[in-house]
Parts: C-alpha cells; structure tokens; sequence
C-alpha cells in the first residue's frame, strides 16, 4: 500500500519534515524564552524592564510586518533559497544579540535581523509543507508535527531560557539559538528541495510591501505607546489604520489594473480561510500575552530568577506537549472546528482557574493547574487552525496564503506581548496584583472572541475549488502521489 494511500508520509518526506519542524521550533522559541531573562538582560545591559519589552515586541512586530512580502518572495526566488538566507540573517542576528554591550546592539540583532531572518524562512516552511505534503492525511500529520514544535518552542523558551540563564548567561541562550540554526542549515541541505522551481521574471509589488509593513508597525508601536502618552498612542494608531487603507487601496488598484499586488484581495473571499485566520491571531495572541505577564510578574514582583520561572511554566509546556501528542488520533475522531472549540474553552478556562487559585494562595501551586489547562487547550487548536487555512487555497496561491497565515499568527504575538506587557509595566509598581490579573481578564476577554470566531467555522470546510496553474515541476521522489 502506498503512503498516498495510508496517509502516512516517504521516508524522504519525513526526512524533509525534520529541518522544517525544527526551524518553526527555533523561531518560536525565541519569541518567548526572552520572557524570564527580564531581569537579567536589563540588569547587565543597564536598562529597564520596559526596555526589554519593547526588544521583545519589536521581534515580534518585524515578523509580522515582513512575513507577507516575504512569502511573495518565496515564488520569485525559490522557497529553499528563501529558508537558507532567512537562517543565515537569523543566525547573525544571534550572534549579534549574545554579543551585546547594550539595548541598542540587542535590538538590532534580536528585533530587527532575527525578525528578518524568522519571516524569511517561516514562509517556505509552510509552503513546502503544504505543496509536498498532497494527501491530506499526511499533511495534517505534517502541519501537527510543525506547528506542535512551534507550541513547544514557545511553550519550552521559558524552561530552556531560564536553565541556561541560570547555569550560564543570558547571552548564552543566543549561542544555544546559533547551535539549533547550524544544525537546520545542515540537514537542509541535504534533505530539502524545492518541488517547484522559482520564478525569476515574477514581478514584486515593493509599495505595497513598504505599506503593509509601515501600517502593521504604526498600530503595534501605538498600542506600546498606551502607556507613556494617551495622544501618541491614538495619533500612532490612526495613522496606522489609515496607512493600511491606503495599503489595500493600492492592492485593489493595482489587481484592476491587470498587476501582480503583494497580497491578492481573493484571499479575503474565502469566509472559511478570514475565521481560521482570526483564531490563529487569538491563540498566538493569548499564548504570548499569558507568557510576558506570567514571567514578568514571577521575576518582578515574586523576585523568581529564571529558572525558578520557567519551572513553573512548564506545567503549559507539559499541557501543550500532551495535547499535540495527541492531535493526530484526535483529529481522526474530531471535525477541526470541533478541536479548536475545546481549545478555547480549555484556555479560557485556565485563566479564570488561575486567576481564582493564585488569588487564594501565594504558594507555587497555584500557578500550575491553570496553567496546564491553558497549555493543553493552545496545543490542541493550533493544527486545525493551520490546516483550515492553508487548505482552503490551491497550490499557485500558497506563497501568498502562507505569508499572510503567519503574518496574522505573528501579529497576534506582537499584539500579546504589546497589549499585556503594556497593562502590566503601566500598573506594576503601583497595583502589581490587579495590574496582573487586569492583563489576564483583558487576554481571556480577547480569548472569548476567538471562542465566537470558531463557533462560526463550517463543520467541514470544503477542498479548495480552483486548481493549481499548469507548467509547475514536481519533484517525484519527494512529492507524495
């Protein structure tokens, strides 16, 4: 029996999958294992908490910002050479970051070139994923391996962070970072391959690019600035909004006009694909949110060092890693909207258990159940939701649904560490207890709404409708038939 027919992938695919699922791992893990370093990062480089943050969601924010650009990137220079240059920025960007003497050098290795590095290779990882993966069975398998290490990356940066901070140095977690780099780029190498070749001739819609990325920045850097001054912050978020009218204006213009635009406005057709990708934003929004709040307040207020806290964080990692363990056989025995339902129920849950529980008891306990409960029901809705998405299109538009899909998940995690971070540095030295759970109430708030976007996802999406565009090359002995 073939692997078509069993759903389960080649030797060779699975072969491809480790260096993907190790690069969404990587990426993921640096976007939170920052969270418990807090104090030491801005005690050795003689800065602010609020400092650190804004390194933070600055690597987060440029992911956002870049990610569609460069999945459109993807068609004219080939997604393997996409993922090689994104790991090589990213790497230096590490090593800048472990080598720097203040906040300045930090951000520009960490927020801009592993930014630039993380939305460089994330692309191709999904669409490589998507055009190699064609049975649908193994492609689920495939985006839960993925996006399961994506959870755990983002869900163990704590744990891991904290260990090396602690037996080591903070810079020494860059250095881990650079090692894991080193080792995609290797069997990359050797494992990937490109099923369709690039497109030199394709033309680029730099404007919109430049608009998109300018519009995400303005509205991220405005809710950061809710904090300092009421004026700036509205003055940045207007400004921001109207930049993306403006985007989207000229993406209309320039599809009326017959042009190749940055993002083509069909993606926004499907109703199916806009609620899949609101639930990404919101889990990758809660998960990053929970993580800032509950590490800072750990560090800040119960004087926790960092591996103290990402101890206690690990009862989400041990959640997310059941639960993802998990999504194979239950995404044989449950429809996708169905798994993303329980998720949110399971998440919101959590945080109103651990809300009550750690407002009976300062004891470390009190942290752990809802913090499983949160883990467990992330873990559990981060597949289907990829697997909604990127389904709804056909092959041709996956370099552009790819980048939009990451984009959303990504701005989702800026938009966490913005939103929480911004209520709890705001409050922390006056009210640190109702700063903390202000920020909790605000993501399970945000949490809700995710809960009535799923609730109206179909209960079977439908296969894409239009097929792929003739000339494409497969590659056979990695494609599965």
């Amino acid at each position: 029996m073939s692997s078509a027919a069993t759903g389960r992938p080649s030797s060779a695919l699975r072969r491809v999958l480790v260096p993907l699922a190790l690069a969404q791992f990587i990426c993921s893990f640096a976007g939170s294992n920052m969270n418990v370093m807090i104090n030491d990062i801005s005690e050795d480089l003689n800065t602010t908490v609020q400092g650190v943050q804004v390194a933070i969601t600055l690597f987060l924010l440029v992911m956002a910002a870049l990610m569609i650009p460069a999945g459109k990137l993807t068609d004219r220079y080939g997604r393997k050479r996409c993922l090689n240059v994104g790991l090589a920025v990213y790497g230096l960007g590490a090593l800048l970051s472990a080598v720097a003497p203040g906040l300045p050098l930090l951000i520009i290795g960490n927020s801009i070139l592993e930014g630039v590095g993380t939305a460089l290779l994330i692309p191709p990882v999904y669409i490589l994923t998507t055009m190699l993966f064609s049975n649908l069975a193994s492609r689920a398998r495939a985006f839960g391996t993925i996006n399961g290490m994506g959870g755990i990356g983002a869900a163990t940066g704590p744990l891991i962070g904290g260990l090396i901070a602690t037996a080591i140095s903070w810079r020494a977690a860059f250095g881990f970072q650079i090692l894991v780099i080193l080792v995609i780029i290797v069997l990359s190498r050797r494992y990937v391959r490109d099923p369709v070749p690039p497109d030199p001739a394709r033309p680029f819609d730099a404007v919109g690019a430049v608009l998109s990325a300018v519009g995400l920045v303005l509205v991220v850097l405005g809710i950061l600035a809710a904090d300092n001054n009421i004026w700036l912050m509205t003055g940045l978020l207007v400004a921001g909004i109207l930049v993306l009218a403006w985007f989207f204006s000229w993406v209309r213009a320039r599809e009326r006009a017959g042009k190749e635009a940055l993002l083509s406005t069909a993606l926004f057709h499907n109703r199916t694909s806009n609620l899949g990708l609101i639930t990404q934003n919101v889990q990758w929004l809660v998960l990053m949110g929970i993580s800032f709040v509950v590490s800072a307040f750990l560090q800040v207020v119960r004087g926790y060092n960092a591996i103290q806290t990402g101890l206690i964080l690990t009862a989400s990692t041990v959640g997310l890693l059941l639960s993802s363990l998990a999504a194979e056989r239950l995404a044989r025995r449950y429809a996708q909207r169905t798994l993303i339902l329980a998720g949110f129920i399971l998440t919101i849950v959590g945080i109103v258990l651990f809300l009550a529980l750690v407002g009976l008891s300062s004891g470390v306990w009190a942290f752990l159940p809802g913090l499983f409960l949160i883990g467990l029901g992330i873990g559990a809705m981060l597949t289907p939701s990829v697997n909604i998405v990127q389904s709804s299109f056909p092959d041709h538009l996956q370099g552009e649904i790819s980048g939009l899909s990451r984009s959303v998940s990504n701005l989702g995690s800026s938009l966490g560490a913005a939103i929480a971070g911004t209520i709890l540095v705001a409050e922390l030295t006056r009210t640190p207890q109702r700063s903390y759970a202000l920020a909790l109430i605000v993501l399970a708030v945000i949490g809700v709404g995710g809960l009535v976007a799923t609730a109206k996802l179909p209960a079977a999406p439908a296969p894409p409708a239009a097929p792929s565009p003739p000339g494409g090359v497969s590659a056979p002995d990695l494609q599965e038939t």
